[in-house]
């Protein structure tokens, strides 16, 4: 027999190293076995009633006084008096506005929660697919104004609490907002709960019941102060307690179990458990009688026997015997903690994981209520991960479906495959989250065996699909070669989800051709699609802007357009109108002084509403460039000071409005914000400039403010580096009420441009395309900053804004850090749109329809447009499912 004639060895395929460490303990289990994905799963235990008794209590329910409540003031009124005494235990004796605005809360929530019922009653009888939203924050606002406008009872409502004493205004006031988010990407989330819930989509959301929010923002001395947001300090009427509980455990070890046959089953075993407890949050369907949808949070709590040791209390260890309750008090204390220290990190990574594993259990859950096989799963749930903050979801639903339920490896990822869907929401390395192979074996064993496991196979298939190709494996494998070796959550989510998107046209082209080009070479172009953000005209337009609402609802003659955004472009024709042109900025006039009127209370600053309201309000970060903006301002200042009275009254007055808060651990976006109060202190008392230029930093930025602030707005900035803003919402929300934008060609303000007109936007700067040359010349070439921004660093580093020493970091950035966000290179195409926004505002007239072109455009940018999509080129939503 020759060499060539012996049988070929059947390949062994090896654990890897972790698996291997961590199943040597073998326990037998003679109960143990393997179903297949046909498998109907037992259904969850709970004590149902008999057929009869269920009818009885759903005719009762109907016949409630909950079901038939009047919507008349008289009504209204009766409802409001009983929740104060019933509720509140007051009486008209005891009444203050934060009473008040509580009371007409509970009546409010008494109408919601029969539509969240009745939802939730169709959504057992008909078992639709569901959407399952997973993120990490819902920025959602206010949610009094947002639920009267949407039951449309604001009018009966203010007619009762006038008729008790009161304003609505004030009680509106009263409202804390929800601590539940701090950006864009909670506030595209709360935007599409609306969404879906105006469209009547079968569709959830799951997060996190934050204790203190990301932080409460003051400013002492100019400088960032950081405090808890303690917006659960007074009862919040606006969420319903469920006795809906979970166990989440971390830490502990796997072992194996064996049957009879040699059958195995990894499981995985600790005692470190914290308790999740679940509070439904409804979100009210625009219009909808019967239609009210839902978010569910997680409130970390002890377990139920490890909270407190009373044997720990009694030998006098009190530390310890809170011990307990100290670990599930964290985990939910704050959202996103600094994770500039090995704590932070192990504590985020926790509460990441504790998020995921409640929400799966949550869905899986209910789906085995429904008695149908494993197989239909991805026909009955989609889990749309919104960044890749919950990308652990995709490793704890293969546990579950592999080590709990029994299922084959393969089958559970072939569920899991067709179930996941990721949306990506930036290329910036901080959003693309890695974990240190090393702590995810110490909170996660299993999730980290498995991930190791879902890799090596992925890479298999690489291999056979590019023999040979060791550089392409090295890209694409979820386990980054470092030290120590980190886990590419990213990448996990590609691997796991049968489609990415991203959320702007050039966003998504960047995603394929540069974030996940190897990936594209794996699956095909067709896995990555665009989706581009919207927001929810209902709140950032019929709620936040009155004034506006009544014009546009009396021009076009209904409110039809506020459940179809692109009726809006009848405006167009109406654009060079004068009488609707001088409507139209009579609308815009008494938001500015509304607006003043409020920084005046706030700040003790006048302000000139007739003045050009020049406004940035976002996170702060550097490659937005708040630091760009406060440096134009200073240069413009210092030109102002150079010209003559006459002179400063050719140039129109200019505002400008900056809000938005730094982490805490960002010290060069800290700075930024002392330098922008350091100039507000100079520029604000300089009685030369005078009612020329105002600058106004306004702390703790959240929606309510954003609800006074965009409809003031004149011009708007949003002006990142080139191909690093995903796309931008706060873009969208200024133009859609009348507010020019300027510019760079940027996320979506290139969609923008497409849908207003090139003449109705300012636009400058680099171009995508042409950012890596220029950062490599800078790099390896030098750096000549700009003429202009040389004298503004001279004027700040000769003490004009206070104590030079103070701003060394952030001017180094551009000295001796190579001015990696572009800021030199774009100054004097900064400065020369300034000088085109400065001639477009004098002539009043050019203005206006500009403006009102603006907000007819706008119609692409809805939300409901965005879900829409969702549903059908993702979710695959069927007409039963999207009634």
């Amino acid at each position: 027999m020759t060499l060539s004639d012996r049988p070929k060895p059947q390949r062994r395929l090896s654990m890897p190293k972790l698996t291997r460490r961590l199943t040597n303990i073998v326990i037998h289990d003679a109960d143990l076995e393997l179903v297949p994905a046909s498998t109907v799963p037992s259904t969850p235990t709970h004590e149902m009633l008999q057929e009869e008794f269920l009818d009885q209590w759903g005719k009762a329910l109907e016949e409630s006084p909950l079901a038939h409540q009047a919507t008349d003031a008289g009504s209204l009124q009766a409802s409001i008096a009983y929740h104060m005494n019933a509720s509140l235990f007051r009486t008209q004796h005891n009444l203050e506005k934060i009473a008040v605005y509580q009371a007409v809360a509970h009546s409010l929530a008494d109408k919601l929660l029969v539509a969240w019922n009745r939802t939730q009653q169709r959504y057992r009888k008909e078992n639709p697919k569901r959407v399952y939203y997973l993120s990490m924050e819902f920025l959602l606002g206010r949610a009094l104004d947002n639920a009267m406008l949407a039951l449309q009872m604001k009018k009966p409502y203010e007619e009762a609490v006038q008729n008790l004493g009161f304003r609505m205004e004030d009680l509106l006031e009263q409202e804390r907002d929800p601590a539940l988010g701090n950006g864009g990407l909670g506030r595209l989330a709360a935007c599409y709960m609306d969404a879906a819930a105006a469209l009547d989509l079968p569709m959830w959301g799951y997060g996190l019941r934050y204790q203190y929010g990301l932080f409460r923002q003051s400013v002492e001395q100019g400088y960032q102060r950081e405090a808890p947001d303690d917006w659960l300090l007074r009862h919040h009427p606006w969420e319903f307690p469920r006795d809906i509980k979970y166990d989440v455990q971390f830490y502990g070890y796997v072992a194996t179990r064996m049957n009879d046959k040699g059958e195995s089953r990894l499981f995985w075993e600790s005692d470190h458990k914290i308790r999740a407890a679940a509070y439904d949050v409804p979100v009210p369907g625009y219009g909808h009688e019967g239609y009210c949808g839902n978010i569910r949070l997680w409130a970390s709590e002890p377990p139920r026997h490890g909270g407190f040791d009373l044997d720990a209390f009694n030998h006098g260890d009190y530390d310890r015997s809170v011990a307990g309750l100290k670990d599930a008090f964290l985990l939910t204390a704050v959202l996103y903690p600094n994770d500039n220290h090995q704590g932070g990190k192990e504590l985020r990574l926790k509460q990441e994981y504790f998020f995921i594993s409640a929400s799966v259990q949550d869905v899986v859950h209910r789906f085995k209520r429904y008695r149908c096989p494993w197989s239909e799963f991805p026909s009955k749930v989609a889990f749309q991960l919104n960044d890749t903050h919950p990308t652990l979801a995709i490793p704890e639903l293969q546990r579950i479906l592999v080590d709990v339920e029994g299922l084959a490896w393969d089958d559970a990822w072939d569920i899991v495959c067709r179930t996941f869907s990721f949306t990506n929401h930036t290329v910036l390395p901080e959003a693309l989250e890695r974990w240190p192979v090393p702590m995810m074996e110490k909170v996660l064993p299993r999730h980290m065996q498995i991930i190791y496991d879902l890799n090596l196979f992925f890479l298999q298939k690489v291999e056979q699909q590019f023999p040979g190709n060791r550089d392409l494996l090295n890209k694409v494998s979820i386990i980054e070669e470092s030290s120590p070796q980190q886990v590419r959550m990213a990448y996990l989510a590609v691997v796991g989800s049968h489609t990415v998107n991203g959320v702007a046209a050039l966003h998504s082209e960047l995603v394929l051709t540069q974030l996940f080009h190897d990936f594209a070479t794996v699956y095909g172009a067709e896995k990555f699609i665009n989706i581009t953000n919207g927001i929810t005209q209902r709140r950032w337009l019929y709620q936040a802007n009155p004034g506006l609402r009544d014009l546009i609802t009396q021009k076009l003659g209904s409110e039809a357009w506020v459940a179809d955004l692109p009726q809006l472009k009848q405006l167009a024709p109406f654009a060079s109108d004068p009488e609707f042109q001088q409507q139209w900025m009579a609308v815009k006039y008494a938001n500015k002084v509304r607006l003043a009127q409020w920084i005046q209370e706030e700040t003790g600053i006048t302000i000139n509403p007739r003045a050009l309201f020049d406004i940035q309000v976002k996170r702060m970060h550097e490659y937005k460039r708040q630091f760009l903006n406060i440096l134009g301002v200073i240069y413009r200042y210092r030109i102002l000071l150079q010209l003559t009275p006459e002179e400063r009254r050719r140039l129109p007055p200019r505002v400008v409005i900056i809000a938005g808060k730094a982490a805490p651990g960002y010290d060069i976006a800290k700075l930024v914000i002392k330098l922008i109060n350091s100039v507000a202190d100079v520029v604000n008392n300089d009685p030369v400039v005078d009612d020329c230029l105002k600058v106004i930093y306004l702390p703790d930025y959240n929606v309510s403010l954003a609800e006074k602030i965009v409809p003031a707005s004149d011009i708007s900035q949003h002006i990142s580096v080139a191909g690093m803003e995903a796309s931008g919402t706060s873009n969208m929300k200024f133009v859609l009420n009348g507010g020019l934008i300027l510019g760079t060609v940027d996320g979506a303000n290139i969609e923008i441009r497409d849908e207003i007109g090139d003449d109705n936007i300012f636009l400058f700067g680099t171009l995508a395309d042409q950012v890596a040359d220029i950062r490599h010349a800078q790099k390896y070439h030098g750096l000549l900053l700009d003429v202009d921004l040389q004298s503004v660093l001279d004027a700040i580093q000769a003490g004009v804004f206070g104590d030079p020493a103070i701003f060394n970091a952030l001017i180094d950035t551009l000295e001796y850090g190579g001015d990696y966000y572009l800021i030199s290179e774009d100054f004097a195409a900064f400065l020369d749109a300034q000088k085109r926004v400065d001639a477009t505002f004098m002539d009043r007239a050019t203005w206006a329809r500009k403006s009102i072109l603006c907000t007819a455009g706008m119609g692409f940018f809805s939300s409901d447009r965005a879900v829409n999509e969702y549903a059908t080129r993702i979710w695959k939503l069927d007409q039963a499912s999207a009634k």
